[in-house]
């Protein structure tokens, strides 16, 4: 079987490995100067190791079998102890998180009323399925407003760099409807089936994340970097063959397409030939997130910094979505003597912070970290840096509903979506849809 993948992401990179792992020929097309997609790790000379997008990952059975197969194994970085605790900025200050839903409710995070009102999801009557309903509709309505605005809402801009009251509770966290549904009450749901189950390690590399990108781009040898596909030709027997910029002839002929790439660059390549399908793809929204990494002498910041980083919720109207306290979690991000933060202003919530000039950002973002942090107001910066992505993660809000159906209407045309916006934000998610894509692609050869 001889498929051809389009960008070369850490989705698009997995498909086309577990493809060669089952006998199928996978070329992968990259419009860039490199493979990797948003898993981008930059090297500075001064001792900093600055991840740009992700900063760590799950390690899920599909990562940890990719691992394996790849000879990675050794070369895994676990995080420090402190890594379990986590932070929320509640009242201008940082305030630990509790680690289990137990301690969240009887301990002193949350006011008496807000406690009393998250205790009351265990009685309320269950609403009909809704697959438009909100996250934020649906933890207002059995949790209040209080847990909605100091657990959920932080949480959500930091893994979806997302507004709880646009995106879809059944697009991103299908297992809470379901709970409500069979259960009654999510807290008598999660009693009864998450009992033994252990939180997923969080890891990253020795080097960093890019780690695993450059190992899967290593062992592909149709991988074609600087080289753009223009068109898709379509050709007897539901097969293609792709128009590259540069080149007079198409390529040679492929039994699938599968479409590795954001949602608006898939809606740009489809355009022509499936009009329909690429304006509900051109229509999901991908919101800006600039990563700023800034460090300082550690004797300049009074907190501990003992911990994953701080998370702030909208209605604390803070700069940074979130910040991680890198060298707290890898020593080795940054020369011994000094700390490391790496903070995300932007997101769906926080659009306009995104956009700051870079003067007023790094001032900003420096008052906030003398604020929360104690920084000494005359300590010198060791490093700034910042880094812009002008479309950051794909929005699971109503637009994304038109665009899965497209999809769905597309994989009959020979076409298939792997990407973020398909799959889901997650990296496990990926690599989930990377396995499903490949194995129905060669059990249907």
């Amino acid at each position: 079987m001889n498929v051809a993948i389009i960008g070369s992401g850490i989705t698009g990179l997995a498909t086309a490995w577990y493809l060669q792992q089952q006998g199928a020929t996978a070329h992968v097309y990259e419009s860039g100067n490199a493979a990797g997609g948003n898993m981008r790790t930059r090297h500075l000379p001064e001792g900093y190791v600055l991840e740009l997008g992700p900063n760590s990952l799950q390690l899920s059975p599909e990562l940890e079998g990719l691992i394996t197969d790849l000879g990675l194994t050794d070369q895994i970085q676990e995080p420090s102890a402190v890594s379990g605790h986590r932070y929320v900025v509640r009242g201008g200050a940082l305030r630990e998180l509790p680690g289990k839903p137990q301690q969240l409710l009887f301990g002193s995070f949350f006011s008496l009323k807000g406690k009393w009102q998250a205790l009351s999801e265990l009685r309320r009557a269950k609403a009909a399925p809704d697959a438009h309903e909100t996250i934020g509709h649906f933890f207002r309505r059995r949790f209040g407003q209080e847990v909605l605005d100091y657990a959920v809402n932080p949480f959500v801009s930091g893994i979806y760099a997302g507004d709880p009251n646009q995106l879809l509770l059944h697009k991103t966290f299908p297992q809470l409807a379901a709970l409500e549904q069979e259960h009654g009450s999510v807290l008598r749901g999660f009693a009864r089936t998450m009992k033994g189950v252990a939180r997923r390690r969080i890891i990253s590399f020795r080097g960093g994340l890019q780690v695993l990108t450059d190992a899967l781009a290593s062992r592909l040898p149709h991988l074609r970097l600087r080289t753009r596909v223009q068109a898709l030709l379509p050709q007897d027997g539901g097969k293609y063959r792709l128009q590259l910029a540069g080149q007079s002839e198409p390529t040679e002929l492929y039994d699938a397409v599968i479409l590795a790439l954001p949602a608006y660059a898939a809606a740009d390549l489809l355009k022509q030939l499936h009009p329909q399908e690429a304006a509900a793809l051109g229509a999901v929204h991908y919101p800006p997130l600039t990563a700023v990494h800034t460090a300082y002498d550690r004797n300049a910041v009074q907190h501990h910094l003992n911990g994953f980083g701080a998370l702030s919720p909208r209605v604390e109207q803070p700069v940074a979505a979130g910040t991680l306290w890198s060298s707290s979690l890898f020593p080795d991000r940054c020369p011994i003597g000094q700390v490391l933060f790496t903070s995300f202003v932007g997101g769906a919530q926080y659009e306009t912070n995104a956009r700051l000039p870079d003067a007023q950002l790094l001032a900003s973002l420096r008052a906030e970290q003398q604020r929360l942090y104690g920084l000494q107001p005359d300590a010198p910066a060791r490093l700034q840096h910042i880094y812009r992505w002008e479309r950051s993660i794909p929005q699971f809000d109503e637009r994304i509903i038109p665009a899965h159906a497209a999809a769905d209407a597309l994989e009959q045309q020979g076409i298939w979506a792997v990407a973020n916006w398909r799959a889901g934000v997650g990296i496990p998610d990926c690599l989930r849809r990377a396995q499903q894509v490949a194995q129905k692609l060669t059990s249907a050869a």
